[in-house]
């Protein structure tokens, strides 16, 4: 399996996928501009096309340029949160990524990453993720944990060593109260403090 960051970037910009390591597990990760990348994860992984997908940004810039409707109670959530262990779900009102799977909502990512995970990142500015396992398998802390098969369908893979196992907490903000999701490597209380102290 070919790894290194020219070979990752390379693969994503080529529609293949990659697996990366974020801030909480490995990552199964490719382009989300178009389908057939997000499609071919979703083959890889054996995910139901029914379950959304988070698209992952390398900053809040990234995701502004992403879904640049996002009003400002939304981007302040995000300055304040991000990066770190969240997928943040906001309206998608231009329906941007309609592939992810969420409609007129979509789930955010800026995992606080370091070495050759962040410098691909920075170099596609977005992708798509899902954590890098079969579909309800446990989630990977260590390249050696993704499943042969995934890995044999991916097109590079970056090792970032051994990660914390727990994914990111889920906070859905398109109502008038923030809802937390799925409770991950942030408790809810301590994510649901934080959006409270949040100002606009």
């Amino acid at each position: 399996m070919a790894d290194g960051v020219e070979t990752a970037v390379a693969a994503i910009r080529a529609g293949q996928a990659v697996i990366l390591p974020t801030d909480t597990v490995y990552g199964l990760c490719a382009s989300p501009d178009r389908q057939e990348p997000v499609a071919r994860v979703y083959r890889l992984k054996g995910r139901p096309d029914t379950i959304p997908s988070a698209l992952l940004c390398s900053g809040v810039d990234a995701v502004l340029e992403s879904v640049p409707e996002l009003d400002e109670r939304h981007v302040a959530i995000a300055r304040a949160l991000l990066p770190g262990p969240y997928t943040l779900v906001f309206p998608n009102p231009g329906r941007r990524y309609p592939w992810l799977g969420a409609g007129d909502t979509i789930g955010i990512r800026v995992p606080a990453l370091a070495g050759e995970a962040r410098e691909v990142l920075e170099q596609v500015g977005a992708v798509m993720a899902t954590s890098a396992n079969r579909h309800g398998g446990p989630d990977p802390r260590r390249l050696d944990d993704v499943p042969s098969e995934i890995r044999e369908g991916c097109g590079a893979e970056i090792d970032g060593g051994i990660l914390p196992g727990v994914p990111s907490t889920v906070v859905d903000l398109t109502g008038s109260e923030p809802r937390i999701v799925r409770e991950g490597a942030v408790p809810a209380a301590e994510a649901l403090a934080r959006l409270a102290a949040v100002s606009v």
